[in-house]
């Protein structure tokens, strides 16, 4: 394990990001100040977390059917299995993947990222993606940057508000890249849902955690300069590539995969 930046002390009286998602999935990985914020939240709010991470699955899974071989994945949260690794890794044995999480709460489950095929590779830095010149250094330790990287960022980026200005920060980790490699996304946003948008947002600013859903728009920025891979930008129950279709609905996430030309 790496550290980018100090690990900073386990504060369970505060809620986290990671414990809240952790609680959206039905984890057992959170506290009951992370509970409080997943309460106030609609009930769909479990369901489509789910839906976000079926479409992580079904990505993550074409993109090593279709010869990548390389993940890195920013904000990987608290484990919920199966994980990246264990996707791809089925299919790519010698896979290498990275994972990349700032919250010290996800610190005491690492181990658990860092199971691995004994042809593959698994590692996870606690680097800040706030940082992306660090986590750049760190990644090339584990990675090659000559060959196509899957670079991942799953539910992370509604956590940064406008002035930690996300979208420089992807510009700077997909600059890096080599042609042929991947950006997979996917964002809160009220889009599919307006009339939870206040309700979710009290949720969270009453827990004192940063949110910034954004609409279709704005999450189109995100891809600039890049190649939308079929269908393109869509809702997360919209995005496959191989039967059998995932269930239509509403799941409050935009998600896109592109490739770096």
């Amino acid at each position: 394990m790496s550290a980018g930046v100090p690990h900073a002390r386990i504060d369970t009286s505060k809620p986290r990001p990671a414990r809240v998602y952790d609680w959206l999935l039905g984890g057992k990985d959170n506290h009951s100040a992370d509970q409080e914020v997943g309460l106030e939240l609609p009930e769909e709010t479990r369901g489509n977390a789910a839906r976000n991470r079926a479409f992580m699955h079904r990505a993550v899974a074409w993109l090593a059917r279709n010869g990548v071989d390389q993940f890195l994945d920013i904000g990987s949260g608290i484990p919920t299995e199966p994980n990246l690794h264990q996707i791809v890794q089925a299919i790519v044995p010698t896979a290498r993947v990275v994972y990349v999480d700032s919250d010290p709460s996800v610190l005491p489950h690492a181990d658990a990222l860092l199971t691995s095929t004994p042809e593959g590779f698994t590692d996870f830095l606690h680097a800040d993606a706030r940082r992306p010149a660090t986590v750049l250094e760190l990644a090339g330790e584990r990675l090659d940057f000559a060959r196509p990287i899957a670079l991942s960022l799953l539910a992370m980026l509604h956590f940064l508000p406008d002035d930690e200005d996300p979208y420089n920060m992807v510009r700077t980790l997909v600059g890096e890249l080599p042609a042929g490699s991947y950006l997979v996304l996917s964002h809160g946003t009220a889009d599919q849902h307006p009339e939870w948008k206040g309700k979710i947002e009290a949720a969270y600013e009453k827990g004192s955690i940063p949110l910034r859903l954004r609409s279709r728009s704005e999450v189109e920025p995100f891809f600039d300069g890049l190649d939308l891979v079929a269908p393109g930008l869509v809702n997360a129950t919209e995005w496959y590539r191989e039967g059998p279709a995932p269930a239509p609905g509403r799941s409050g996430f935009h998600v896109g995969v592109a490739r770096v030309p």
